[in-house]
């Protein structure tokens, strides 16, 4: 009796995990139904999809749309396509990166082991500016790039996001910083190392996981930003975002979806890589960015 029970119990937990599988996938394929339709779409002639078979496969393959939205006079400004932009992303999007971790965590350092008045103040601050909306910072922000020098440029565009992104960076290491064993730090002082020695030596090297983190949220946020590139870039210096949304207005009569696909894909793909390749250090890096805060 008691083992006919407990093969009941075995099969229905086999079938619940086989139902919970089942509706995992389907919510899956619904996910991903829109990624293949911009894949078949970018690989087929334009007559095959007004034609009304966006959701067939292509019968003729060609990466014609590919080409044309990469490099072609297709966005109107710059008859070049999306190749230069692409170019300006990687520009802003690298020193931004870089110099936002790094001073982010050099803040969590100082805010967790060195220790001074008005301490917790300060990170309130930063913490509430990681809750500013966009739109209040724009005209404060142009006036000050103007004074700068810097309007228009790919330089002044890295800078707000530097600016922008320090306070989330902070946070982040300031959490994970926060149970970092202090008597390793006083050690350190006891022995002579200064402030920048125990950073690089100590701190920087177990650090890891929450630079990972801090490193894919600022690049997921720059590269998919849309405002600040819109409002801070002129027609030379302008990221990927902006250039596809020109890209996609320039069409004049015929509306070519297929090169649109196309160059949206090539703006996603960046990000896209970057979570296929990170994502799973991404989510170990949350985990222990929780633990330790």
């Amino acid at each position: 009796m008691a083992d006919a029970m407990q093969d009941t119990a075995v099969r229905t937990s086999r079938t619940v995990r086989i139902l919970i599988y089942l509706i995992l996938l389907l919510f899956g394929l619904f996910y991903l139904l829109p990624l293949y339709v911009m894949l078949i779409n970018s690989v087929k002639p334009l007559n095959e999809i007004t034609g009304g078979g966006m959701m067939n496969l292509p019968q003729a393959l060609t990466f014609a749309p590919w080409a044309k939205a990469w490099s072609s006079a297709q966005i109107g400004v710059d008859p070049t396509g999306l190749s230069p932009y692409f170019w300006n992303s990687i520009k802003v999007v690298v020193p931004a990166v870089v110099i936002s971790t790094i001073l982010g965590a050099i803040n969590g350092y100082v805010l967790t082991k060195w220790r001074f008045k008005y301490d917790k103040i300060l990170f309130g601050l930063m913490l509430f500016a990681c809750f500013i909306p966009f739109q209040i910072v724009l005209i404060p922000m142009a006036r000050m790039l103007g004074l700068m020098g810097i309007a228009g440029t790919t330089s002044g565009l890295a800078l707000v996001h530097i600016v922008y992104g320090i306070g989330f960076t902070t946070l982040y290491f300031r959490n994970y910083y926060a149970v970092f064993p202090t008597e390793l730090v006083r050690a350190a002082q006891i022995d002579g190392a200064g402030f920048f020695q125990i950073f690089w030596r100590i701190l920087l090297p177990s650090s890891g996981p929450i630079a990972v983190v801090s490193i894919i949220w600022q690049f997921t946020n720059i590269w998919n930003d849309f405002l600040f590139g819109a409002s801070f870039a002129d027609a030379t210096s302008q990221p990927m975002t902006v250039a596809l949304n020109n890209l996609v207005q320039s069409s004049h009569g015929v509306k070519e979806y297929n090169v649109h696909f196309a160059g949206a894909i090539i703006a996603a793909l960046p990000t896209l890589l970057v979570y296929v390749v990170a994502g799973r250090y991404f989510v170990r890096g949350l985990m222990a960015g929780s633990v330790k805060g």
